[in-house]
């Protein structure tokens, strides 16, 4: 479950069953996480977010320059209403 710094979502349909799997290790294995409550898991993504420049150059690679940010805004945030 865990990506690799070599790992690629390719397609919207991996980057579905990617969450699905979080989702499932979350239920199986959450009391482990380091961010166990909604506000520190958003907390710990919007500081990873800022800081991923540096994760990108420590594994040799560039930050993607063409990434849809406005998708996952959107799936962001719908997140918090769709049923």
């Amino acid at each position: 479950m865990p990506l690799t710094p070599d790992d690629e979502v390719r397609s919207r349909e991996e980057l579905v069953a990617f969450v699905r799997d979080l989702h499932q290790d979350y239920l199986r294995r959450g009391h482990t996480w380091e961010n166990q409550t909604l506000d520190r898991f958003l907390e710990a993504l919007a500081a990873w977010m800022d800081d991923s420049p540096g994760w990108y150059r420590k594994f040799g690679y560039e930050l993607p320059p063409d990434g849809d940010w406005t998708y996952l805004a959107r799936a962001l945030q719908a997140a918090t209403l769709y049923e």
